[in-house]
């Protein structure tokens, strides 16, 4: 109480009762000031961005005409597949939390890889991962989309096309990732690892309701994102339709951070690289999803990727789509962004 007299006006004093005093601790003014630094630079010379708790609506229940005009390409089978997204519900993220500004580069990889003497899976097991090769019979892909392996002549170093160190990594395991979260953790005394995916979209969203956190309309992604536009369309003419009527100025992956940011300051939540987050997927999972920090389910055999790649079709960089590979994915399109445990 002698605190609170030493800095409030006289009228205010026979008014300290513990009540107002909680009332004034709760006020916007006491809470303004941040503990945490907003930014913060690690070892690898990532930033991460500080994301503050709040709560938000999580998942998509778009009706199946609305989807049909948004995106009049798409099969209704690919439509209704979309149902893992619903229902919508409300989420609450109860502690604040960092987050990588962009998405592990090369250069930040190879760093780590040389740091730690870790050897990634693509060359461990000696299976390799895959690759983008023009030459590739397309017919024998299961995709059809030019990207052979696993090929050893592939891996993190080499996806079939040029990359710099500011690129995003790709050809990255679920295991890679979680190397690379126990290193820098031992590294640094901070605890690094995947997000959850609920707070891979709450940072994605950045407060936003829309498709992307850009709005609705898809076009919107040309200014905050690398995906399958007019630029790539030539290289893949069998998906033509599907490409976005604009040039990002990039064919394959984009160095990071060349686009317009989210609200929270994070680049290429939608595109560029897909990212690998902490949970098992299940289908049915948002319909016993717990509201405050949802770490998604206890068991499974697939592991949640989002926010799409430089390949990717617009109806699947929405911020709610989910997608899924196993823990031993290794894939041209596949990165990784890590979160780091902001203190209590």
């Amino acid at each position: 109480m002698n605190l609170f007299r030493s800095v409030l006006p006289s009228p205010f004093h026979a008014l300290m009762g513990a009540s107002l005093l909680a009332l004034i601790l709760q006020h916007p003014a006491w809470a303004a000031a941040p503990a945490q630094p907003r930014k913060l630079t690690n070892t690898l010379g990532m930033t991460l961005v500080r994301i503050p708790a709040g709560s938000f609506h999580m998942g998509s229940d778009e009706p199946l005409p609305r989807l049909q005009k948004a995106y009049p390409l798409a099969e209704r089978e690919r439509l209704l597949a979309l149902r893992d997204e619903a229902p919508v519900h409300k989420v609450r993220i109860s502690r604040a939390f960092y987050v990588g500004q962009t998405e592990v580069t090369v250069g930040q990889f190879r760093r780590f890889v040389q740091a730690s003497n870790y050897v990634p899976e693509s060359e461990a097991d000696g299976t390799g991962g895959y690759g983008y090769n023009p030459d590739y019979d397309a017919e024998k892909s299961v995709r059809g989309d030019a990207f052979e392996g696993r090929d050893v002549r592939y891996s993190w170093r080499n996806p079939g096309f040029a990359q710099d160190d500011d690129h995003p990594v790709v050809n990255i395991t679920w295991n890679d990732a979680q190397a690379l979260a126990r290193w820098l953790s031992q590294q640094e005394g901070r605890r690094y690892r995947l997000p959850t995916e609920a707070e891979w979209e709450y940072a994605a969203r950045a407060g936003t309701r829309t498709r992307y956190h850009s709005g609705d309309d898809p076009r919107t992604l040309l200014k905050v994102a690398n995906t399958f536009d007019a630029r790539a369309k030539p290289l893949w003419p069998k998906f033509a339709a599907h490409a976005l009527a604009g040039d990002d100025g990039f064919a394959f992956t984009a160095p990071v951070a060349r686009f317009k940011p989210n609200a929270f300051g994070l680049y290429d939540m939608h595109g560029n690289a897909w990212e690998w987050t902490n949970d098992w997927y299940s289908e049915d999972y948002y319909a016993r999803s717990p509201t405050l920090d949802p770490q998604g389910p206890s068991e499974g055999h697939v592991y949640v990727r989002r926010g799409g790649s430089w390949h990717t079709w617009s109806l699947y960089a929405r911020s709610s789509y989910r997608n899924w590979n196993s823990p031993q994915t290794r894939y041209t399109l596949v990165g990784v962004r890590l979160v780091m445990d902001a203190p209590k």
